[in-house]
Parts: structure tokens; sequence; C-alpha cells
């Protein structure tokens, strides 16, 4: 009755459910991690961020990685503008996605080390290899409030670094290249300036992260769970099709047999 299951076909048919079950299975698994990485860091984010200003020097010191409890947090720092030697980030996006620069300024502490400071985003000019117009530093001593972020290396932002760049241009935020540049000590990662915030016309500052939406995911895993339900019972569904296509068509080749002659 079910002897057609041992055809190639049915045989290659099941062997392929058979894969794509734990498959499926495994990648609803997979965007449900994603998910509650999405979660965690959401809850990491909004917890930063609402918690009491730490000075930075608390949290951060020369040549130490931040780590990802710490990102994002929120820190206060007091020093002076150093901004003979303030850099911009090439192919950077303002708030509305428009490409630019992002305008990284040393401020240097009481007790001469430097931490560095992203004071937003600006246009690029005219002529992409020259340093565009970027609003001055404020002078003198100032107290700046801001998030924490950590180093941007090539592989955890996928941005290559390139050499050859123009005077004073750079491809990521890092404190050990700065610290190279400015021959003092720079306190590990950096601060994202939320304030004081500059004049109408300064520097954009960078938007707060996004901390409320969850993203797919979680749709994502419930989906490929249920077509890893559906497999199964797709084939059960071919199966008795298939059983009953071959029952009707013996019924119909018998009926359409000729009878046998009389004596």
């Amino acid at each position: 009755m079910y002897r057609f299951l041992l055809t190639r076909q049915w045989v290659c048919l099941t062997l392929i459910a058979l894969v794509l079950i734990p498959v499926m299975i495994k990648l609803g698994f997979w965007q449900y991690h994603r998910h509650e990485h999405r979660v965690a860091q959401n809850e990491l984010i909004a917890r930063n961020l609402s918690a009491k200003p730490v000075p930075v020097t608390e949290v951060t010191s020369p040549g130490h990685t931040v780590p990802r409890s710490d990102y994002w947090r929120a820190v206060t720092a007091t020093g002076t503008y150093d901004s003979a030697h303030e850099v911009v980030v090439r192919m950077r996006t303002s708030n509305d996605d428009k490409v630019g620069f992002q305008v990284v300024t040393p401020l240097v502490l009481g007790d001469g080390r430097v931490v560095l400071v992203n004071r937003g985003w600006v246009p690029g000019g005219d002529d992409p290899t020259a340093y565009p117009p970027v609003p001055a530093a404020p002078s003198g001593e100032v107290t700046v409030n801001g998030r924490l972020k950590a180093d941007e290396t090539s592989g955890g932002s996928g941005i290559k670094d390139r050499k050859g760049l123009p005077e004073r241009q750079v491809m990521l935020v890092n404190s050990e290249q700065q610290a190279a540049y400015l021959g003092k000590p720079v306190l590990g990662g950096y601060l994202e300036l939320t304030s004081p915030l500059p004049p109408s016309g300064g520097p954009e500052a960078v938007a707060e992260p996004d901390h409320d939406s969850i993203g797919p995911h979680m749709a994502y895993a419930v989906q490929w769970w249920l077509f890893a339900a559906a497999v199964p019972v797709g084939w059960l569904v071919l199966v008795r099709r298939e059983r009953r296509d071959l029952e009707a068509a013996a019924g119909a080749a018998q009926t359409m047999s000729p009878e046998p002659a009389s004596a």
C-alpha cells in the first residue's frame, strides 16, 4: 500500500524533509537568540543612559578597553579643548543620513591626560580631500557630559582603516591612534557629547541610540518554527494524495480490463 515510499523520488523527498526540519528549528533559535540580544542591549542602553553621570576617569584610563557593560555610560569630564589637534572622521552620516564627517576634539583634563570628545556631525566641503568647515570648539575650561563609547576598530565596525588620508582626517575613532598622534596619554574609548550642545550651525550632535525597537527577530523565529512544523504535515498530505491517486489509478485499470470469455 505504501511501497511507493521506497521509490527513488519518495526517498529523496523524505530525506530532504528530514534535513529541513532541524535546519529550520536551528534558524528559529538563531533568530530567537538575536531577539534576546536586542532586548538585553536595549535594557543596557536604557540603564546606562539614565544612570547618574560619573567622572570619565572613574570608568576608563589610558589603554583601557571599554567593556560592553559600560557602553553608553553617562559620564562627565572637565578640561580644555585642544582644537589644534582636532580630527574629523570620514564617511559618517548625519541623523537624516547625509554623508559627511564627525568632529573629534581632544579634551585635555586637569591632570594632563586626554579624553576624545565626538562633538557631532558636519557636512563636507566642495573638496573631499580638504579639511571641512568645522565650528570652533569652546575656549577655556569646560565641563562636558556625554555617552562613553568603546574604541572603534576595523574588526568591530567593519570600516577599513585606510592609510594615506588627508591631514587630520581618520577613518576610526581610536584612542591608541590619537595617543600616538598627540604624544599624550589618552583615556580608552571616547565620549559622545550630549551637553552642552553647540549653538545653531554647530556640529550636529550624535543621536541617542535606539533602545525602544526590538526588531523583527522574534517574528522570524516563530516563522521558522512554523515552517519546521509544516514540513511533516506537508509530507503526510503528499503521501495520502499519492496513495489516493495510486488507488484511483488501480481501480480505473481494473474497470477497463476485459472480462474473461464464457465457456
